[in-house]
C-alpha cells in the first residue's frame, strides 16, 4: 500500500489554494499555517474559502490536514502575558480547524525559560486545560529537538503533559527533532528501539502523525535543521525503516523538508514512495 504522505504547503491567496499546492507536489495529506507563524495574528478565513477547502479536500485528497500553530506560542512559559497570548492563539487555531474540518492542531510545548522542567510541563498542561476544544478536533503535542530550555525532546515530557491534562491529547513525532534529541533513528534497529520506547513511555495509541524529516545534524546535538529524505544523518536505512515500520507505516507522513539543491517537496515525497516496500 502506498504511504499517505504530503507536505507543509502555503495558503497564499486563500486557504483553499493549499489543495492545489498539495496535489502539485504529489501529496495526499498535509499541513498548513493559518497565518504567518512569526507574528501574533488570528486566522482570517472567510466562509466561502472554508467551504471550498472542505469540499476540495473531501473530493481530491485522502487527508488528514494538520494546522501548525504559531512559532510564538509557548505553553510552558511562566510569564502570564505570554501564557495568555499563547492560550488565545491556540483557541483561534482550534476554532479554525473546526471550520475547516481539520482534525488536528499541532503545537510545540515551548520553553520553560528558567522555571524548570516540572513547572514548565505543569504550565503547558494547565494552558491546555483552559482551552475549549471543538468536537472532532484533537491537539497534537509535537516532539522537540530539546535545545536550551525547550521541552518535548524526551518522550517522558510528552507523557507527563498527557498525564497532567484533563484533555484527550495525542502526539506528533518529528523524526529530525527526535533524532536531534538523542533517539538514534539512523538504523533499522535504532528505529525499532525508539518506537518500542515511545510505546512504553507514551503509548503508540497516542501517535497520530509523523513529521518526516531527515536531519542536517547528528544524533543528540539538539540542533533542528531538516535535510532531504535519506540524505541527512538519519539516512536511507533509518528513513526506510520508519516508513515501513508496522506501527508507523499507516500513519500520515507530513514533510517539512528544505527547498534546495534543485529539489523540493515533490522530490522528497517521491523518495518516500521509493523507500516503501
Amino acid at each position: 500500500m502506498s504511504p499517505n504522505v504530503g507536505a507543509h504547503v502555503s495558503i497564499a491567496g486563500g486557504v483553499d489554494n493549499a489543495i492545489d499546492n498539495q496535489i502539485e507536489v504529489g501529496g495526499t495529506c498535509g499541513q498548513i499555517f493559518t497565518h504567518s507563524p512569526q507574528v501574533w495574528q488570528d486566522p482570517n478565513i472567510d466562509s466561502e474559502e472554508a467551504e471550498r477547502f472542505r469540499t476540495g479536500t473531501a473530493e481530491r485528497l485522502d487527508g488528514p490536514w494538520v494546522i501548525h500553530t504559531s512559532y510564538l506560542v509557548n505553553l510552558c512559559t511562566p510569564k502570564p502575558d505570554l501564557r495568555e497570548k499563547s492560550r488565545e492563539s491556540m483557541q483561534r487555531e482550534l476554532e479554525a480547524a473546526a471550520d475547516l474540518d481539520i482534525p488536528f492542531v499541532n503545537v510545540h510545548l515551548g520553553a520553560h525559560t528558567g522555571a524548570g522542567v516540572e513547572a514548565g510541563l505543569e504550565n503547558a498542561a494547565s494552558v491546555i486545560d483552559e482551552l475549549e476544544v471543538p468536537e472532532g478536533v484533537r491537539i497534537l503535542v509535537e516532539s522537540d529537538a530539546g535545545s536550551g530550555t525547550k521541552l518535548g525532546g524526551q518522550f517522558e515530557h510528552l507523557a507527563t503533559v498527557l498525564d497532567l491534562t484533563e484533555r484527550d491529547l495525542d502526539v506528533c513525532l518529528d523524526t529530525a527533532h527526535t533524532f536531534a534529541a538523542g533517539y538514534d533513528l539512523s538504523t533499522a534497529s535504532g528505529v525499532d528501539d525508539a518506537v518500542a520506547e515511545f510505546d512504553d513511555v507514551v503509548g503508540l495509541e497516542h501517535l497520530r502523525c509523523i513529521h518526516l524529516n531527515d536531519s542536517k545534524h547528528d544524533c543528540g546535538t539538539n540542533k533542528d535543521e531538516h535535510a532531504h529524505i535519506g540524505e541527512g544523518y538519519i539516512g536511507e536505512a533509518g528513513m526506510e525503516r520508519i516508513v515501513n515500520h508496522p506501527d508507523l507505516r499507516n500513519l500520515p507522513f507530513v514533510l517539512e523538508t528544505p527547498t534546495e539543491d534543485g529539489r523540493s517537496y515533490a522530490w522528497n515525497i517521491e523518495r518516500v514512495r521509493e523507500l516503501r516496500n
